[in-house]
């Protein structure tokens, strides 16, 4: 777990950071900032998983870093110190996701007392980043491709992943997966869908992820209809792609941009479609299209070998033979051409 604490008075920073090095458990990174603006500034290249901020600094406070922080990073862990006649303004914090509160002067009891609830909590119901991240990635592709069977899929994992979260922290979570799903296919794709990232209002788990469902197969509609007829299997679109350039060298990255898709995503996509890997579909066709071309007596097999993207003719041969048994000379005299 990462830390930044931000405080303003250098001995009070110094204080907490020894305190926090001195915890039972290590923490990974542990930083430290001297206002609000500069722990914004920290985020750039260091995303904390804890905040240890004051309430009260120059410049950007600590209530304010908390709102901004809530509405960039909702999943981020706070926790506010505050003196004992701030702690009223300190609770505003409250609705900016802010479950812990410690009462200066901090001591190390306190503060550790604090960690061991904290590093309970997010054993109980840690699901890693790297992770969170993927499972939105492939959210997002689902959608923008309309692989309804890939999506429900998607679901049906994340339910076993999220089976230790409170209902509070579900729907959090998913409220955030609506947000970021609102703002990408705003900004990317140029496509809005109304209501898309309304809270959702449920009292069980189950209702929570029958209303995400919901929203989601509301959003493939209403992209489906945006799309007016005019979309494309993004298998077929990508396949023709490939079959229409067998001569030239293309990537696997080349392709899934044409489609909107990662290459991750794309490449197994394509080998749940087609049955084939991206690099055996496009070698299977180059060869398919030489056994034709091989039928056509004027045409030189050299020529044939760079009409169909090999400028190295002895590879070009060797899996010719590897696909069909024979070589391309060999197949020519089968079929009674010299």
């Amino acid at each position: 777990m990462k830390v930044l604490i931000v405080d303003d008075e250098p001995i009070i920073r110094s204080g907490m950071m020894k305190m926090a090095q001195q915890y039972t458990q290590p923490f990974q990174t542990i930083e430290t900032a001297n206002n609000g603006l500069e722990a914004i500034d920290r985020f750039s290249h260091f995303e904390p998983d804890l905040l240890i901020t004051d309430i009260r600094m120059p410049k950007m406070d600590g209530l304010e870093l908390c709102r901004i922080l809530h509405n960039s990073h909702p999943n981020l862990l706070k926790v506010v110190i505050s003196g004992y006649n701030d702690f009223e303004y300190a609770q505003k914090c409250l609705s900016y996701g802010v479950k812990h509160y410690l009462l200066k002067p901090v001591t190390p009891p306190d503060l550790h007392d604090i960690f061991d609830q904290i590093l309970k909590l997010h054993a109980q119901s840690c699901i890693s980043i790297s992770g969170y991240v993927e499972w939105i990635e492939r959210i997002k592709e689902s959608i923008w491709s309309l692989q309804m069977d890939e999506m429900t899929q998607l679901m049906t994992e994340w339910r076993e992943r999220c089976s230790l979260l409170t209902i509070n922290q579900l729907k959090h979570q998913l409220d955030d997966v609506l947000h970021l799903l609102g703002n990408f296919f705003q900004e990317k794709k140029q496509f809005s869908m109304p209501g898309l990232q309304d809270p959702l209002k449920a009292s069980t788990r189950e209702d929570l992820y029958i209303l995400f469902e919901c929203r989601m197969r509301a959003l493939m509609k209403e992209l489906q209809c945006s799309r007016q007829g005019n979309y494309k299997d993004p298998m077929e679109e990508a396949k023709l792609y490939i079959d229409t350039r067998l001569s030239v060298e293309i990537t696997l990255t080349e392709v899934a941009d044409l489609i909107g898709v990662s290459p991750s995503y794309f490449s197994t996509l394509f080998r749940r479609m087609t049955g084939e890997t991206f690099v055996s579909y496009r070698m299977n066709k180059r060869m398919e299209k030489a056994k034709d071309m091989l039928a056509i007596p004027h045409m030189r097999t050299f020529d044939i070998a760079i009409e169909v993207g090999y400028e190295d003719y002895p590879h070009f041969t060797k899996t010719f033979k590897k696909i069909y048994g024979v070589s391309p000379s060999e197949y020519r005299n089968s079929i009674g051409i010299k």
